[in-house]
């Protein structure tokens, strides 16, 4: 399978909004190669699975995803990517019907890949040290939703005992500022990106290495992401921009000050706690205190009352007692936060966390997932009702999926409507 022009590829993510936007970078690499873009239900000469190692049931999506392929398309060739590939390849190349495993290094090469590549073959691995993984290379998502997922980062040098990212992404890299506006400069021509939601491994530690290479990872340039951030902010064309998430260590309160009189960044924060309780941080390797993240809280409501903030809590980590927990949910409840996104604590290889004591049952862990996310629905009506009434804009979605159409205020209250076509990817003040 030499010739790949008018060759069909469709394409599936598992995980996060990183992930997302490659997905949708490697979609256009491809259909600059030839390739004719299918969805992921429909019968393709390629399937590729950008997979994740955060979901806890990387490994069983991975090929329950890889047996319907071989259903439905016997003689297609199936590529997994993602960070699944790079830290366990060979687990994935003995799946049957996988037919080319790439790992960080060699994700952007997949066109070149697929050209030396013939069904029948043995599975060939492309991966490496992952140390030896550089170069940045940035991506955005298109035309799949209303809002626009720009990676400006990627990797991490933070080593918290849970998480495997820097196993799998590397050292922290970037683009350059200048390198980050020109790509948003060409999706503000287009004419039809409201929204930018900028993505990272660690977005608050922007300002290491480049796409050229020119700078060692070590290397830190004279920009940081609050710089990008006031640069991004005199681009025209573009009407929001959201961070998707960033470290409260990282969240300055000079960021959120200015945030408060932007013109253009949403008031809308996710910042990951993990615990409330001090100890547990501790056992995470986590880089701040309960203290600072209730301070960053706390000025976040003093400039900006009408604020989201979202947070990240793993519940059933490795010698969180009752005692720990109790602390986390009653720092939670005092907390002025929007909603939680809940995290279940599971077993990962090649990790610190895997050495404490005691552990925690599993029962136990998926009984106070439960209880936080309990937590999070009220906090989230309670963030609602204090707007009713009030008139906001709103960003509708512009795809047509059921009689319905959704989108989100600026301070990501979402937004349910019957579908209107001339509201589709429209800002629109809105009375809640």
């Amino acid at each position: 399978m030499n010739d790949m022009l008018h060759k069909t590829v469709a394409l599936h993510t598992l995980g996060c909004k990183l992930n997302y936007s490659e997905t949708s970078g490697l979609a256009r690499m491809l259909e600059n190669e030839g390739f004719i873009r299918r969805e992921f239900d429909e019968p393709a000469d390629v399937y590729v699975i950008n997979t994740c190692s955060v979901t806890e049931n990387a490994d069983k999506e991975c090929r329950y995803l890889v047996r319907k392929i071989q259903r439905q398309a016997p003689d297609s060739l199936v590529v997994i990517t993602g960070c699944y590939a790079q830290l366990k390849p060979a687990e994935i190349a003995a799946i049957p019907g996988v037919d080319l495993v790439l790992g960080a290094a060699e994700k952007f090469n997949l066109a070149a890949h697929l050209r030396e590549l013939s069904k029948g073959d043995p599975t060939k691995i492309c991966s490496c040290d992952i140390s030896a993984v550089s170069g940045f290379h940035a991506s955005y998502s298109l035309n799949d939703r209303t809002r626009t997922f720009l990676k400006v980062q990627d990797g991490c040098d933070y080593n918290c005992s849970f998480c495997t990212i820097p196993l799998a992404r590397g050292k922290s890299r970037s683009g350059t500022i200048q390198s980050t506006v020109a790509t948003v400069r060409d999706l503000a021509a287009r004419g039809d990106v409201k929204e930018i939601v900028l993505t990272g491994v660690n977005l608050g530690d922007f300002g290491k290495g480049d796409a050229s290479g020119a700078h060692g990872l070590n290397d830190i340039r004279e920009e940081n992401f609050f710089g990008l951030m006031k640069e991004l902010d005199l681009v025209d064309g573009i009407e929001r921009y959201r961070i998707s998430s960033i470290e409260p260590n990282l969240l300055t309160p000079d960021m959120i000050e200015w945030v408060a009189r932007s013109r253009r960044f949403m008031p809308h924060f996710h910042i990951p706690l993990q615990s409330g309780s001090n100890t547990i941080l501790g056992l995470m390797r986590r880089r701040y205190k309960r203290e600072l993240y209730a301070e960053r809280v706390r000025l976040i409501r003093e400039v900006m009352p009408h604020c989201a903030i979202g947070v990240d809590v793993i519940v059933g980590f490795p010698g969180e007692t009752a005692d720990h927990f109790k602390a986390t949910v009653e720092f939670l409840q005092e907390l002025d936060v929007s909603y939680l996104h809940v995290f279940t604590y599971s077993e990962r290889d090649n990790t610190r966390a895997l050495e404490i004591r005691p552990v925690v049952p599993v029962a136990e862990r998926t009984e106070r997932n439960k209880m936080l996310r309990n937590l999070s629905y009220l906090k989230m009506q309670s963030f609602t009702r204090r707007h009713e009434g009030q008139t906001r804009k709103v960003l509708l979605e512009g795809h047509v999926t059921t009689a319905m159409m959704e989108g989100y205020t600026d301070n990501y209250i979402k937004v349910t409507t019957p579908y209107r076509e001339e509201w589709a990817n429209r800002i629109l003040d809105w009375k809640l």
